[in-house]
């Protein structure tokens, strides 16, 4: 049996399970659904249009009768008509871009502040860090949350903290090697664009103490895993979460990068099947719905992520016994449909990253030719294929086109491009233009 300690850094309720974290959730889940029935009005009518109180709320099994919400409930509130807590108890805001509509905002409460400190932190000790580690933080700071949430996680870790934000590269890079960063914490796609930076000043970051990446608010591939672990000879590990929710520290993969332990005594999981609303077994794939347990500024209770993933509640070889998500890879609102054929980035990148010669780097462009739908990827290809002869591109071309064909059941048009000309995100990439006809 484990046998938790203070020194560990890591929640006691990592390794219990069974009926005491299920009381737990449930007084947890009784609790923030009352304050959210007295305290927003829009669920409370949700609620009430049902003819739920908070007393209809007598197991857990009771959650699933509840109503959903979704990101367009917080931009029709918007700024502050979710907040369950007056201005006054509201200690920090963050928002989203806004780069569709207006943007989403989400409030804390000094204990919510202490909670996501909290799964930060357990989040760190899960990817093997500790108060020895110096962490570079190269998420934004400000109003989007990563930067903020994996900086707090960190200092109550008791590590270093180099607070890098986005932007300027070549800096970053240079911090990495001076200061002696054994952690980085951004998102995967900027990661690669470190490594690339660093090569053009001679900085190989295989040979600094650099050892753990911490990568999140984009969807990435097992083949992007692999590149960045070989290219740096680091472990990378899969952080998740949403502003909506918290920020970064709802789930994160342990060493074993088998799953996601989502910290399930402050965010209650839910599969449903997307199309119906119906809760799913564990096991079972569909929408990931999270509850949370114990975020009183702006409780979101039955919030629909659009993320596709399943529970995994076999034992983890780590030891912890919170239950798992899979590696979510893809978004239902990130499908697009060509000729009735669903289709998801993540598809195309996984086919991409299985050709030697390819790079990381590609875009997908949507666009219509003669009435007809159709997919265009360009994608970059290493220096050394790129000023090879004509021929050997256009097998590459070839072998390109058969491996997204054949993983997605559509033949595509392959685009050859060369070196450092897809511009590279120091946020969350943008992967695909829709430029079809409405």
């Amino acid at each position: 049996m484990y046998q938790y300690s203070r020194n560990d850094n890591l929640s006691a309720l990592d390794f219990v399970r069974g009926d005491y974290l299920r009381e737990l959730q449930l007084a947890r889940l009784q609790k923030i659904v009352r304050h959210a029935y007295d305290h927003v009005e829009l669920f409370r009518r949700r609620m009430d249009e049902r003819k739920l109180t908070p007393d209809s709320v007598r197991t857990l099994g009771d959650l699933g009768k509840l109503p959903f919400m979704v990101k367009a409930d917080l931009r029709d509130t918007y700024p502050f008509g979710l907040f369950a807590e007056p201005l006054d108890k509201i200690v920090r805001l963050h928002a989203s871009s806004g780069t569709t509509g207006k943007p989403i905002v989400v409030a804390y409460t000094k204990a919510d502040l202490e909670i996501w400190q909290e799964v930060m932190k357990r989040s760190m000790a899960s990817c093997g860090l500790s108060s020895r580690d110096i962490v570079q933080v190269s998420y934004g700071y400000g109003l989007f949350t990563g930067g903020l949430g994996a900086h707090y996680g960190a200092e109550a870790l008791g590590a270093t903290v180099v607070p890098a934000s986005g932007g300027n590269t070549r800096r970053q890079v240079m911090l990495i090697r001076d200061f002696g960063v054994t952690a980085v914490c951004c998102t995967p796609s900027y990661f690669l664009h470190l490594i690339e930076e660093g090569r053009k000043d001679g900085i190989d970051l295989r040979e600094l103490p650099i050892r753990v990446g911490v990568f999140g608010a984009e969807p990435w591939t097992a083949g992007m895993r692999q590149r960045i672990e070989d290219e740096a000879d680091i472990k990378a590990f899969d952080i998740y979460g949403l502003s909506e929710i918290i920020g970064p520290g709802v789930a994160i993969e342990c060493s074993e990068h088998k799953g996601l332990h989502i910290f399930e005594d402050r965010f209650y999981p839910e599969i449903i099947d997307p199309d119906t609303g119906k809760v799913l077994p564990d096991g079972e794939t569909g929408e990931l719905v999270l509850t949370t347990l114990s975020k009183y500024a702006m409780p979101m209770i039955r919030y629909r992520t659009r993320d596709l993933t399943r529970i995994i509640s076999e034992p983890c070889a780590c030891g912890r016994t919170i239950r798992r998500i899979d590696r979510i890879a893809s978004r239902s609102d990130d499908m697009f449909i060509i000729r009735g054929v669903n289709v998801f980035p993540s598809q195309i990148e996984t086919a991409l990253l299985s050709v030697k010669g390819t790079s990381p780097h590609y875009n997908i462009i949507l666009y219509t030719e003669n009435g007809m739908d159709n997919i265009e990827v360009d994608v970059e290809i290493n220096e050394e294929i790129f000023s090879d002869k004509v021929r050997s591109l256009e097998s590459l071309q070839a072998e390109i086109t058969h491996a997204v064909e054949s993983l997605i059941g559509l033949r595509v048009k392959v685009k050859l491009v060369a070196p450092q000309l897809i511009q590279r995100s120091e946020g969350k990439a943008k992967r695909v233009f829709d430029r079809r006809m409405r």
